[in-house]
């Protein structure tokens, strides 16, 4: 009689093989998109090596301004992982068929973006071989005290969650089974509360810091979750629709009709909440408002990022109009473009355009103008290249399952497909 426990290790052992022969065979699209992110992963990372050895000197941040690009990107990717709930709650909780075919695929990315979370954090340290003195266990995290403590617990929580469900999920499917709703459905629905919680606790982080009036703001953490709920489902529509046409991948317009629906309630609360803000800036007129109008007109003799800011403003104002009229949402290249504008707009909105004016002025009333400097935008880039090489892997192996052309063999061998993308 054959050992379980010796079978149930030969099987993950063969699935391991397999997906590791998927990620290894493909067009040649494919390994030109492959070899492109690497490229761009290597220059991110001799630029990264240029910071450890020279400091955060060769980044534009400075004493007047100390949080910049990689903080700007790591509150945009929370928001990133944290939308995954948009796809969950109408796939698991109403059943929306519709959904329920491309939610793993969002799923997948919310973990993507989590590791980018990590590694911009950690490349926003001066000294990340101190990191460990945040590991419980391992360091001394200033716990509870630290709401940088919280979001690591909170986002290693919900990566480790995710990451579970859809391995579960994938697997399942590779063997060709149903998987057990009892035993994932409650995982799946812890997840719905973990994701509030990471941008939640981000929002925290930037709402604690009392000499920032700026982001003083009760609706802050709100703000972050709206302008999440329209990030990830828009660069959503445009991975399925670039998935849709090199891969044979069932990917229904009327999925795409849903998000795009879905897109239109997210962005009209997301122009709401920055309106409700806008308004108590500017209608209360304190000594505080001089932030807000750093944002939207400039200071001390320069634009600043209002030409960024009005630009987010006006990109998010067409997306909206796109995912509300249903003949223009209807037409793929124009949802398409809707889901551009709006993806763009909230980077801008939710990145600098967020950050900088709650330190600028500093809190010696010193305006500095910042921009990131060629290192900072070329780290950016490797990270979010070793996010889309990630997520790249995961969908390749995922789609390989769902179509048919990975599944489990006793012999565990698998070959790739003429034409296989």
């Amino acid at each position: 009689m054959a050992n379980p426990i010796a079978s149930a290790v030969g099987e993950s052992w063969h699935f391991v093989k397999g997906s590791a022969r998927v990620v290894t065979h493909g067009s040649a699209g494919y390994w030109a998109w492959l070899l492109l992110l690497l490229v761009v992963i290597g220059i991110g990372g001799t630029a990264w090596a240029q910071q450890l050895q020279y400091g955060l000197v060769v980044t534009h941040m400075r004493d007047p301004l100390s949080w910049g690009f990689y903080i700007g990107n790591f509150a945009f990717l929370v928001g990133l992982a944290a939308a995954a709930v948009v796809l969950v709650i109408p796939a698991y909780v109403y059943h929306w068929e519709p959904i329920r075919e491309v939610v793993l695929l969002g799923e997948l990315m919310a973990v993507a973006a989590i590791v980018m979370c990590i590694l911009f954090v950690t490349i926003d340290v001066g000294r990340p071989q101190m990191i460990w003195h945040m590991l419980p266990l391992v360091g001394r995290p200033n716990f509870p005290a630290s709401l940088l403590v919280w979001d690591v617990f909170v986002l290693t929580a919900y990566f480790l969650l995710n990451y579970f469900i859809v391995t579960y999920l994938v697997y399942m499917s590779y063997r060709g089974r149903h998987y057990s709703p009892r035993f994932i459905l409650p995982l799946v629905f812890l997840s719905i509360p973990m994701a509030v919680s990471i941008h939640t606790v981000t929002a925290f982080l930037f709402m604690g810091l009392k000499a920032r009036p700026f982001w003083n703001s009760a609706i802050l953490a709100p703000r972050f979750l709206a302008s999440a709920f329209v990030s990830e489902p828009a660069l959503l529509v445009l991975v399925f629709l670039v998935v849709r046409r090199v891969r044979p991948v069932r990917i229904s317009d009327a999925a795409l009709q849903t998000i795009g629906r879905l897109l239109a309630y997210t962005m009209s609360v997301n122009l709401f909440f920055l309106g409700c803000e806008v308004f108590r800036e500017f209608y209360s007129a304190t000594a505080h408002t001089v932030h807000a109008r750093f944002q939207w007109l400039g200071l001390d003799g320069g634009s600043g990022i209002a030409a960024y800011t009005w630009f987010a403003l006006t990109a998010e104002v067409l997306a909206l109009l796109v995912f509300l009229v249903p003949e223009l949402r209807r037409r793929t290249p124009v949802l398409a473009t809707g889901c551009v504008l709006a993806f763009a707009g909230v980077f801008i909105e939710k990145g600098l355009g967020l950050l900088l004016p709650g330190m600028t002025p500093d809190v010696i009333g010193e305006v500095y103008h910042y921009v990131p400097s060629l290192h900072e935008v070329l780290i950016g880039l490797g990270v979010w290249g070793i996010g889309a090489l990630l997520y790249t892997l995961m969908l390749k192996v995922a789609i390989a399952i769902s179509s048919g052309e990975f599944r489990h063999r006793a012999a565990g061998a698998w070959a790739p497909p003429q034409g296989s993308a």
